[in-house]
């Protein structure tokens, strides 16, 4: 593919990703995720700060997404109700088309020290933006932080089914059999 070609983002994406799987995420640099997408290392930066962006972008628009289907939830609803349609929407995301990525990214992920952390980072500021987006609709403390950290847990557990190499269910499924099991451990 020529550097003029469409699409440079996702053909660094894909190309990052090959090379975590084949080398490692240690062992790839910038440099060899470019040429293997074809592309300039300088052409890598107006994309992506660093390699873990490779992994990590979008997180903002996953956030935001879940925040605004929270705060559109109807009225009078409770806060984990909410947080399930915060939820349901983040199946938005987690397509069919996505799954490949995701399970990769969820290997690549889970072997290396600093990226978990990285990740534990971005799910602890989707709770805090949850809790936040449930204080607007008036729910106070505790109970808004309690229910976006449930909510969390749901979206780590169904997330984790969901790129599970025998999984075919997509993830709204997951995510309304999760919830449906934690309000059965809530009531027992």
């Amino acid at each position: 593919m020529g550097r003029w070609e469409p699409d440079a983002e996702s053909r660094f994406r894909a190309a990052a990703l090959e090379l975590f799987g084949e080398i490692g995420y240690e062992q790839t640099t910038v440099a060899a995720i470019a040429e293997r997408a074809g592309l300039t290392a300088r052409t890598f930066f107006r994309y992506f700060a660093d390699k873990r962006e490779v992994l990590f972008n979008g997180s903002e628009g996953l956030q935001q997404t879940m925040a605004n289907a929270l705060a559109q939830a109807p009225a009078g609803v409770s806060a984990m109700e909410a947080i399930a349609a915060a939820l349901a929407r983040a199946g938005d995301f987690f397509d069919d088309d996505r799954r490949a990525f995701a399970r990769l990214r969820s290997t690549v992920i889970a072997a290396n020290t600093d990226l978990r952390e990285r990740e534990l980072i971005k799910m602890a500021t989707l709770s805090v933006a949850l809790a936040q987006a449930l204080r607007k609709r008036g729910v106070g403390e505790p109970d808004a932080s309690l229910a976006a950290e449930a909510g969390i847990a749901v979206f780590r557990v169904a997330f984790a089914q969901w790129v599970s190499e025998s999984e075919r269910r997509g993830y709204g499924v997951i995510v309304k059999e999760s919830l449906a099991r934690l309000r059965m451990l809530a009531a027992n």
